[in-house]
């Protein structure tokens, strides 16, 4: 079996989770959120996709995840 130890190899304790994992995650998606441009350019291809032949599929994903929603 792999290794469960919560020492990761550079020596620092993670314990339950990765927090470099977590604070490069932030960082990046701060980032992300932040480029006006590349988010107009996914919004405007999630709604082609809505409205293109796969949209009926991604409409019944998203109810099928809502329905496992916390409320």
């Amino acid at each position: 079996m792999g290794d469960t130890s919560p020492v990761q190899g550079d020596g620092k304790v993670q314990g339950e989770g990765n927090y470099d994992a977590a604070r490069q995650y932030d960082r990046e998606t701060s980032r992300h959120a932040k480029d006006e441009a590349a988010v107009r350019k996914e919004a405007e291809a999630a709604k082609k996709a809505l409205d293109g032949a796969e949209g009926d599929e991604l409409k019944a994903a998203e109810k099928e995840g809502a329905s496992h929603a916390k409320a």
